[in-house]
């Protein structure tokens, strides 16, 4: 990421702006990589983010709400005694280093006069937050390192605190380009000047560098010395100014991401805010990432249990077809006892086959009984493999609709954009597979609460299309209640023939519906389904009256009749 120091620089110099003499009066810790403190300043009241992750790891206001664990964490409870009630006398940076430190000021509970520290410690995997007291003593930190753990430094309570150890230069001591350009042209020959850079200096990220030579069209293997004081220029320009800006921009790995540029515009608190925006987003698309791919982990593990199970029943059924086989055996041997020695141990016996022109058929046997014996198995064998076939036949029937029923809630949450989405068919999923030993009490609670949510989360897609209302269903549970409860009879409905998508709804209003505006319901129909991605698809469609829901259906699974058939190309159109 971009969270360089001198990202970090321009931040702090906003916060200082506008949290210098402010009070901390809440203090939150969402997960175990982030703090929140509300501050009261300036008659204003602000969140201070602190994120301590290995790849988001930074520091700015937010306004964004997070939901917080009942019990809070000790790290959290011991901000609070410690810190809450106190004001913020400044913050302190060391050059371009990713390490900031909130010095605080206040009373402590016998009315004397203290002073107390908050660093932080962005260093990507080795990030912390750490509290020291008047005397540079750790009091806790949220990260307990020691040499145990391949640390440097102990960071634990009550040793002294000692800062990283830096390992690169820093370039706000270089004074002049001629200095900047003897340090790195011994070694431009051999690296890019983006890594040379990133390398050598603490705080520069190499995606600034990057940017700054793609800007200024300078190629990163150039050993122009003009191209390297173009870049010292840019880079002096940005630690030494405060008129700047965060901007979004498109890296080369094809990622969202940002850097830092100059611009003429002074807007108040801008960087602070770009970044609360940007990584909202981040982890917004991140955590719903995250929740779907789990959600599908489940349902495909689901399917695979359906789809072994019908593999077995297939061989099952196969094994089936030699029933016939087992009733001619049993019949040819019970109609030739006569003629078959019994005291003969016989492993196999040949017989005429009256069922095929008496041509002769080998017979195997069981020589440790007799032939009536061995007759007896084989009708034996007939009549389980006959029930057996009935059974599995109907099984099969069951898995299949099963597994039909699966690729749809698959569909949904391939096609679900938000979270909410993705609750609504994890819903569904474990109602429908999850909950199959709950007891049937449990069920019937459950059920009430179900379908008390289900309603009251009703929101399909809702579009206009030549004046008239159209709604589309986002999942299966969304695709019921909009046709079998909302939608009233003399509506239209729509669905793709044989393939999983949403039902889709015009309201009518009574008026006799234009083929044209038909044809259109039918091409967002096609749209809001598999096939959204060819051309030339079927959809059916029929009034809601003639849509109607077997008993002990799945979700979405309804019959129709009374249908028409048109061929569209799908299409979407704008929401309402």
């Amino acid at each position: 990421m971009a969270f360089d120091g001198i990202v970090t620089r321009h931040v702090i110099n906003e916060l200082e702006t506008c949290l210098i003499g402010g009070k901390i009066n809440k203090i939150y810790q969402p997960n175990k990589n982030e703090i929140l403190f509300g501050i009261y300043a300036k008659q204003n009241n602000y969140c201070l983010l602190i994120n301590i992750d290995s790849n988001d790891y930074r520091i700015h206001l937010t306004d964004s709400q997070k939901p917080n664990p009942i019990t809070p964490p000790n790290f959290c409870m011991l901000l609070r005694k410690h810190v809450i009630g106190m004001k913020i006398k400044n913050f302190k940076t060391y050059g371009l280093e990713r390490i900031v430190h909130i010095v605080l000021e206040g009373y402590d509970e016998l009315n004397d006069f203290i002073t107390k520290e908050i660093v932080i410690e962005l260093m990507g995997k080795h990030s912390n937050i750490i509290l020291l007291n008047s005397s540079n003593k750790i009091i806790d930190s949220l990260r307990h390192l020691d040499s145990y753990s391949n640390s440097t430094r102990n960071i634990l309570p009550t040793r002294t605190y000692v800062l990283p150890n830096v390992q690169k230069s820093n370039f706000l001591d270089i004074e002049s380009f001629d200095c900047f350009y003897s340090i790195l042209s011994p070694f431009n020959t051999k690296d890019s000047i983006d890594s040379l850079i990133s390398s050598y200096f603490t705080g520069i990220s190499k995606l600034l560098i990057s940017y700054l030579l793609e800007v200024n069209n300078i190629n990163k293997f150039s050993t122009e010395k003009e191209d390297y004081r173009t870049i010292y220029t840019a880079l002096k320009e940005l630690v030494t100014t405060l008129s700047a800006k965060c901007i979004p921009f498109y890296n080369q790995n094809k990622k969202d991401d940002y850097v830092i540029i100059n611009t003429n515009e002074k807007l108040p608190l801008s960087i602070n805010f770009f970044l609360d925006d940007f990584y909202y987003k981040k982890e917004t698309i991140n955590e719903f990432t995250t929740y779907r791919n789990s959600v599908l982990k489940l349902i495909l593990n689901e399917l695979k249990k359906y789809t072994k199970r019908l593999n077995n029943m297939n061989q099952k059924l196969e094994e089936c077809n030699k029933k016939e086989q087992y009733r001619i055996y049993g019949e040819l041997i019970t109609s030739n006892l006569y003629q078959i020695d019994s005291n003969k141990n016989l492993d196999t016996i040949t017989l005429n086959n009256y069922y095929d022109n008496n041509n002769p058929i080998t017979i195997p046997l069981d020589k440790t009984i007799s032939p009536s014996l061995n007759a007896k198995k084989y009708f034996k064998k007939y009549t389980k493999l006959k029930n057996a076939c009935e059974i599995v036949s109907i099984q099969k029937q069951e898995t299949k609709h099963e597994i039909d029923y699966i690729e749809s809630i698959i569909y949904e949450l391939e096609t679900s954009k938000t979270i909410s989405d993705i609750d609504m068919i994890y819903t569904e999923f474990s109602e429908s597979f999850l909950a199959k030993n709950i007891s049937d009490s449990n069920k019937n609670t459950k059920n009430k609460l179900s379908k008390k949510k289900k309603q009251n989360t009703f929101s399909p897609l809702k579009f206009e299309i030549d004046g008239y209302i159209v709604f589309v269903g986002k999942n299966n549970t969304q695709n019921d209640y909009l046709t079998l409860k909302y939608a009233h009879s003399n509506d239209l409905w729509f669905h793709t023939k044989d393939i999983h998508g949403s039902h889709v709804i015009l309201q009518t209003n009574g008026d006799e519906i234009p083929q044209e505006t038909i044809n259109k319901c039918a091409s967002l129909c096609a749209f809001y389904s598999k096939a959204k991605n060819s051309s030339n698809v079927c959809v059916d469609y029929t009034f809601v009256r003639y849509v109607k829901k077997a008993n002990g259906s799945k979700p979405g699974m309804v019959i129709y009749t009374n249908f028409q058939t048109v061929n569209v190309n799908p299409s979407n159109f704008d929401l309402c």
